[in-house]
C-alpha cells in the first residue's frame, strides 16, 4: 500500500520560507502525478500545486511565483519550495495525487503556520 508523509512544517515569520517534503512509499512513484494541497481551519481543502511525472508543474494563482513544486525520483520525494509566506498560507499542507489521478490514503499532513 502506497503510504505518503509529510514533513518540514513549522512556525515562520511573515516573509519567511519554508520547504515541505513529501515521502511517498512504492515503487511506481516514479510515474505518479503528485501535487500538494493545504487546509485551513474552517476552510476546505483546496490545490496549491502539481507536479507531472514528465515534471510539468502547475500552481494556483494564490502561490504563482512565491512556491515551487519539484521531485526527486531517486528518493521518491516531492518537494514545496515555499517563499515570501504571509498569515493567508498558514493550513495544515499535505500531499497527494491529483484527484484526476485517483487519491491516495492520506498523510497525517505537515503543519504551517505564519505568524511574528
Amino acid at each position: 500500500q502506497v503510504q505518503l508523509v509529510e514533513s518540514g512544517g513549522g512556525l515562520v515569520q511573515p516573509g519567511g520560507s519554508l520547504r515541505l517534503s513529501c515521502s511517498v512509499s512504492g515503487r511506481i512513484f516514479n510515474f505518479y502525478d503528485m501535487a500538494w494541497y493545504r487546509q485551513a481551519p474552517g476552510n476546505q481543502r483546496e490545490l496549491v500545486a502539481t507536479i507531472s511525472s514528465g515534471r510539468t508543474t502547475n500552481y494556483a494563482d494564490f502561490v504563482k511565483g512565491r512556491f515551487t513544486i519539484s521531485r526527486d525520483n531517486t528518493k521518491n520525494t516531492v518537494y514545496l519550495q515555499m517563499n515570501s509566506l504571509n498569515a493567508e498560507d498558514t493550513a495544515v499542507y499535505y500531499c497527494n495525487r491529483p484527484k484526476s489521478a485517483g487519491w491516495i490514503s492520506w498523510g497525517q499532513g505537515t503543519q504551517v503556520t505564519v505568524s511574528s
